[in-house]
């Protein structure tokens, strides 16, 4: 029953961690596409919303980068990456939600930051 159970335990870890990164490969892809249609020259508020969207891209693509990595950074590290990217794109999702037109990318932001989460969970 034990290593039925470890088993389990490691198919979700894996599952999640698939999903996780598949989220962060989505919302980089988003945030880099809003904050490439944000004019550079626009209003203060822009251009925070913009420079969000590009740190956000980076984030998520670092993060999905160390999840296909197989075991080379230890669990403490790879907690700290995904926990960074869950607050990057929550703080992106609401500099988002203050652009017209940036549903989708808010969107991608949030369905990241709940993938993190449902992550960081299987870490415990």
């Amino acid at each position: 029953m034990t290593s039925s159970t470890t088993q389990q335990e490691l198919f979700r870890f894996l599952e999640d961690r698939f999903a996780c990164a598949q989220a962060c490969t989505e919302c980089a892809r988003a945030c880099a596409l809003r904050a490439s249609l944000v004019d550079p020259d626009g209003t203060e508020e822009q251009e925070q919303v913009r420079r969000k969207g590009i740190m956000c891209a980076e984030v998520c693509d670092a993060t999905c980068r160390v999840l296909s990595e197989q075991n080379r950074l230890d669990e403490s590290a790879i907690r700290i990456q995904v926990e960074w990217c869950r607050t990057v794109c929550l703080e992106c999702a609401h500099a988002f939600d203050r652009l017209p037109g940036a549903e989708d990318g808010a969107k991608a932001c949030r369905q990241c930051a709940e993938a993190c989460t449902e992550f960081l969970a299987t870490l415990n």
